[in-house]
């Protein structure tokens, strides 16, 4: 009992120390943050798709979508490669987790961090331990809704 005593008295004190460490954050500005960087990221897209269908104007809407999104992941990756996209997620938070960018972010900041270890082991294992489960759960997720289609 008294070992149990002493394991109970080392894990509260612990977690006093734990909560003491955490930094506090402030609900507002955090939110306004968050909301102000993913409008205007969206409407960074808005602009990029605007532009081609202006610069292209046979092209189908859903065909200017696609090299949209293939811009703003391109850029997303090239902020994130430079060091620029952290300090956006710093101060937005899940305004810049979010949209696509946030994706290209999750997939490019490993392959940087780990590059060190080489091609192989670095960039083409470590790319994927973020965003790996999403895309699994993702492709496993439509599978079924289409399975269920299928027989609806």
């Amino acid at each position: 009992m008294d070992k149990y005593m002493e394991t109970k008295k080392r894990n509260q004190a612990y977690n006093r120390y734990v909560q003491a460490k955490i930094p506090k954050t402030k609900a507002w500005p955090s939110l306004f943050n968050s909301f102000l960087v993913g409008g205007i990221i969206c409407c960074i897209g808005q602009g990029i798709n605007d532009l081609i269908l202006l610069a292209f104007p046979n092209m189908s809407e859903q065909s200017a979508w696609a090299f949209t999104l293939i811009a703003l992941i391109f850029i997303a990756s090239f902020l994130t490669g430079i060091g620029v996209y952290d300090k956006i997620g710093k101060f937005a938070g899940g305004g810049s987790i979010v949209p696509i960018t946030g994706f290209s972010n999750s997939i490019t900041s490993p392959a940087v961090e780990f590059k060190h270890e080489g091609i192989i082991y670095g960039i083409c294992v470590k790319m994927f331990t973020i965003s790996g489960p999403v895309i699994v759960c993702g492709v496993v997720a439509s599978f079924i809704v289409g399975i269920v289609y299928l027989f609806i």
